[in-house]
């Protein structure tokens, strides 16, 4: 990795480990320390001391009381990494082979959306540092730029786009040929976000921030969805209504001043116009959220509209969202190119079964067939190195991430994969392995 002590060759040549700790203990000799916490606590403590309250509850928050964010956490406290030294490491590979082509590292940066709670650069700076590591970036369908711009932005970067269903097929096709276009290598498509849920943080704090025209860029960048949002001001004006408005009515105060400005401000790829005046009085800005908020997702989706996915592109089809074995199957027997095994970071259902509980027997009823992604609940190298012993071809980290851009922008993004990435190869060569691949659940005990 070029950002990691590129001028000690003699760590370098150990591994992304030695290389690490060489550059953050040589940097410390004049008193500098890394630029977010190494720490995983330290880090989310970092994060909510730097965001508001606000970004913090929707970035860190999950369903009802949490329970499915804390099982994901208790799930690698079920099982030990079990050593065994005297065996050569003094070279170790962390290169995977993942949708056709041989990659670095098993991670990978999973979706996440509204980046810019933590950052105004948002997905430039994740996509910037994700390319500078080497890692694949999953590029979210709620981000806070639209897709091109991120090719712009890193356009030698890996990217894979995380696809929500919506209730527009029209939409839906034109997203998906829109990532073709733009460089990404698969479309990732999001399952168990068809019904939003019951986030309580951000209920307590009342903030969505969808509302506020917030990680809807690929939306309003989007000709099908411009279109969308034209037909509902036509329609609207032509029976006399507001097009904008929410279906209820909103108190004026300052927060609804300075929410309509945001929302104005955001305005420019719907109007053409940069200027704020004309898009406050444009119903276009307003209309888009209302737009957005009916055609976000659909309950309705069913293993049926995966087949149009399909004739849509040629690109590989990864479900995430898969928790259940027989679910994994089934994907594989409709022909769909990956699994990816999450419960959205426990945000989505409370009490839900954690995703490194049922890693194993996905594993073993897809059986190779096609690579398995994992996440939820991983905040550290040891984690990864828990999820590839339990049968994982990749994994993705999300939160620490996010924790590092609100911290420290591009860098602490590029910081919070580095250090991910030291501790697992920390991790494979005192557990005797010299390479991802051998990883097998021998190279781990369950806890007494």
């Amino acid at each position: 990795m070029s950002t990691v002590a590129p001028e000690d060759p003699a760590a370098a040549a150990r591994g992304i480990s030695r290389r690490t700790q060489s550059h953050i203990y040589r940097a410390g000799i004049s008193g500098q320390t890394p630029r977010v916490p190494v720490d995983p606590l330290q880090l989310e403590a970092a994060a909510r001391r730097a965001l508001s309250a606000e970004a913090f509850a929707y970035l860190a928050g999950g369903a009802g009381a949490e329970r499915t964010v804390a099982a994901n956490r208790a799930a690698f406290d079920a099982w030990e990494v079990w050593p065994r030294p005297l065996r050569d490491v003094s070279s170790r590979d962390l290169s995977i082979d993942f949708l056709g082509r041989r990659r670095e590292t098993p991670l990978l940066l999973a979706p996440l959306g509204v980046m810019e709670l933590a950052h105004p650069d948002a997905d430039l700076a994740v996509a910037r540092a994700a390319a500078s590591a080497g890692v694949p970036y999953t590029l979210s369908n709620q981000a806070s730029y639209a897709m091109e711009r991120v090719w712009d932005a890193a356009p030698d970067g890996d990217r894979l786009f995380q696809l929500y269903w919506s209730a527009s097929d029209e939409l839906n096709r034109s997203l998906i040929g829109r990532a073709e276009a733009s460089g990404c290598e698969a479309i990732v498509i999001t399952l168990d976000t068809h019904l939003l849920g019951w986030r309580t943080r951000d209920l307590d704090l009342a903030y969505l921030p969808f509302t506020r025209g917030l990680g809807i860029a690929q939306y309003t960048a989007d000709p099908v969805f411009r279109g969308l949002v034209r037909e509902r001001v036509r329609s609207a004006a032509m029976a006399g209504a507001d097009a904008a408005a929410p279906g209820d009515k909103l108190r004026m105060a300052p927060r609804t001043v300075a929410a309509g400005v945001g929302i104005a401000r955001r305005g420019a790829a719907l109007t053409g116009s940069t200027r704020l005046r004309e898009n406050l009085r444009s119903p276009l800005p307003r209309a888009a959220i209302e737009t957005f908020l009916d055609v976000f997702s659909t309950p309705a989706l069913t293993w049926d509209a995966l087949d149009r996915a399909r004739e849509w592109t040629s690109l590989p089809i990864v479900l995430k969202g898969i928790v259940h074995p027989d679910d994994a199957a089934r994907a594989v027997d409709a022909g769909m190119d990956g699994v990816w095994i999450s419960n959205h970071g426990g945000r989505q259902i409370d009490r839900s079964v954690p995703t490194l509980a049922v890693l194993p027997a996905i594993a073993e009823r897809v059986a190779g067939r096609v690579p398995v992604v994992f996440d939820s609940g991983v905040r550290s190298g040891a984690d990864v190195f828990i999820a590839l012993a339990l049968g994982a071809t990749a994994v993705g980290l999300g939160r620490p991430y996010a924790y590092g851009l609100g911290v420290a922008g591009e860098a602490g993004v590029g910081e919070v994969v580095r250090n991910v990435l030291a501790e697992l190869d920390i991790t494979l060569g005192l557990s005797g392995h010299t390479s991802v691949g051998e990883l097998t659940p021998a190279a781990l005990r369950r806890a007494d």
